[in-house]
């Protein structure tokens, strides 16, 4: 076997002339070739030579053994610990370079301190992220849930403002249905024994509300419980008795239908409540209503029928000062959810009681006054400004209140609850001393009931009230009578002025022949003060000047005003 080469490092050295792949032939040393000098050697060719070199003058490179001392280059113990000092430094290696993985490396670290902040910030943004579209969510999916009962429509057209549907006279019809089947131990809590109507006027900003008796004496027009006839507040029943969302909204509409028939109006929309949202509506708004108690009996009002709150021992102190459970002065005052509940309630049908001398019709009084004390404090409290709130009251309503309301115009209903002034929100008495519309009676198969004063089922006088008090036109609302006198000689002139204003929704209540004399095509006379609106229309009409002097007739009842039709009658516009 041939003897291993000589190698360093784990390489062989290369013969000169060699080719790779070339096939070789071992030859014997020639004596001729100088034998190589395998011995390490260096020369003072490293940078410390050259800085060297260039401070004196160049001499041969000297050959020296590796390991013999050179002149002037001995290694000392310092220089020694210096370059240990570095040795992990990789900066100082491959001449002072960096190589590219430490590079990596202290960019890394450079950025870790950032980088670590912003996926710190990054998660919290995306948790809080999270835990934001969760409450939404739930808020949303209340609120459409909410809306879906309580509504028609949708939640997202909350963001819409749509006007309200409107009569012939510019007004929106509400009627209001309250019954307390959610009261444990109220007999026929499905009955309405709450049934109010309110009517706004989006231009002019106001608002009249007026209570229908719940036993009014009417006829159903188809089968009911109580027969073909009997009292009013059966009849939301009688209408539809299922129990779906569906039977609800035909109820409602039947209703307001029928509603509608007696009192002369177009009703557009109708909302069905029960006690509980009495209660809910108090208490979102803050716990509390004032009232302004009104009684014709100097003591206030008191009713005994639900003392039973105040326990069977400590009443006075349960509820003082007599114990009561509904004892309030004249005045306002100030009372919470439970005291406003039953209040709406009471009409004094227990004794001992007092200020409830006209029953239902108190109650219905009080009703109207509390719907007016919640919508002051529901503006004190911010409610009706802020669209979060009245979802949020719209979702505590949800299982109690029904409507056909749409989602589209609550926004409407916010405004002109925040803009109609409480003094333009109207009470119409349907049962005053001096106007009574109803009388009371017992009536067969009905017993003790309500009924218009003009007769039963005759709702003329009912209707031509409502229209006067809820009319925009300000010459029916003042209602002035006027009496038509001919003094032409032409027969039928009289009359024929009459007539004209008739068609204009003037009041006349009298025609007749005026004393014999000679007379202006038109003379118009006020009797009294007052009517500022029927004298203003009556002058644009005829262009005369009004005249506050005696007329030259006398004149009897409740004339306002007295036109006197001369020879040559002007004609009206």
């Amino acid at each position: 076997m041939n003897k291993n080469q000589t190698s360093i490092d784990g390489f062989v050295p290369r013969r000169p002339g060699n080719r790779l792949g070339e096939l070789h032939q071992v030859r014997k040393p020639d004596a001729a070739i100088r034998p190589i000098d395998r011995s390490l050697h260096t020369t003072e060719t490293t940078h410390l030579a050259r800085r060297r070199a260039a401070q004196s003058a160049p001499a041969a490179p000297a050959q020296a053994m590796v390991g013999a001392p050179r002149q002037g280059m001995e290694i000392g113990r310092g220089d020694i610990d210096d370059s240990l000092r570095n040795i992990d430094d990789e900066s100082l290696q491959d001449g002072g370079k960096k190589s590219r993985r430490q590079r990596r490396r202290d960019k890394k670290a450079r950025k870790q301190p950032k980088s670590k902040a912003r996926r710190i910030i990054k998660w919290v943004f995306i948790v809080l992220l999270i835990i934001v579209i969760g409450v939404v969510g739930y808020f949303v999916v209340k609120g459409l849930n909410a809306s879906g009962n309580v509504l028609q429509g949708n939640i997202f057209d909350l963001v819409k403002n749509e006007p309200l549907k409107q009569d012939e006279n510019g007004r929106s019809n509400f009627l209001l249905l309250g019954t307390s089947e959610d009261d444990p131990g109220h007999d026929a809590g499905y009955l309405t024994d709450s049934i109010l109507v309110l009517s706004v006027d989006q231009k002019n900003k106001n608002a009249y509300t007026f209570s229908i008796p719940r036993d009014l004496y009417v006829e159903y027009n188809q089968a009911c419980m109580s027969g073909y006839r009997g009292k009013v507040n059966v009849y939301f029943m009688c209408a539809n008795d299922g129990d779906d969302d569906a039977a609800e909204q035909d109820r409602l509409t039947k209703t307001r239908g029928f509603i509608g028939e007696i009192v002369g109006m177009d009703i557009q929309y109708a909302v069905h409540v029960n006690y509980t949202v009495m209660r809910d509506v108090v208490n979102a708004i803050g716990g509390n209503i004032t009232v302004n108690i009104d009684s014709r009996d100097p003591r206030g009002v008191m009713d005994s029928n639900f003392d039973w709150k105040c326990g069977r021992t400590n009443r006075k102190v349960n509820c003082p000062p007599s114990g009561h459970f509904i004892d309030y002065p004249n005045g306002q005052v100030t009372i919470d959810a439970e005291h406003a509940l039953y209040l709406a309630q009471a009409r004094g049908d227990i004794a001992p009681t007092y200020g409830f001398e006209q029953s239902n019709f108190d109650r219905e009084r009080n009703q109207q006054m509390i719907m007016v004390a919640i919508r002051d404090k529901a503006l004190s409290a911010g409610t009706l400004t802020n669209l979060g709130k009245v979802s949020g009251l719209i979702d505590a309503l949800g299982g109690n209140l029904r409507t056909n309301v749409e989602t589209k115009e609550i926004r409407t209903l916010m405004d002109l609850g925040q803009n109609i002034k409480s003094t333009d929100i109207i009470s119409i008495d349907l049962y005053t001393a001096e106007n009574p519309i109803f009388t009371t009676g017992t009536l067969p198969g009905a017993g003790s009931s309500v009924y218009p004063k003009a007769g039963v089922n005759d709702y003329s006088e009912l209707q031509a009230y409502l229209d006067k008090q809820l009319t925009s036109n300000p010459v029916v609302r003042e209602g002035a009578n006027i009496t038509v006198l001919n003094g032409s000689g032409v027969a039928g002139a009289g009359q024929t002025v009459a007539d004209s204003l008739t068609e204009k929704e003037f009041t006349v209540d009298d025609v007749a022949n005026a004393p014999e004399g000679t007379y202006a095509a038109v003379e118009i006379y006020q009797i009294g003060e007052g009517n500022t609106a029927t004298a203003a229309k009556l002058k644009e009409l005829y262009g005369v000047t009004i005249k506050t002097t005696a007329p030259p007739v006398s004149v009897t009842g409740e004339t306002d005003f007295v036109i006197i039709v001369g020879k040559a009658p002007a004609a009206t516009q």
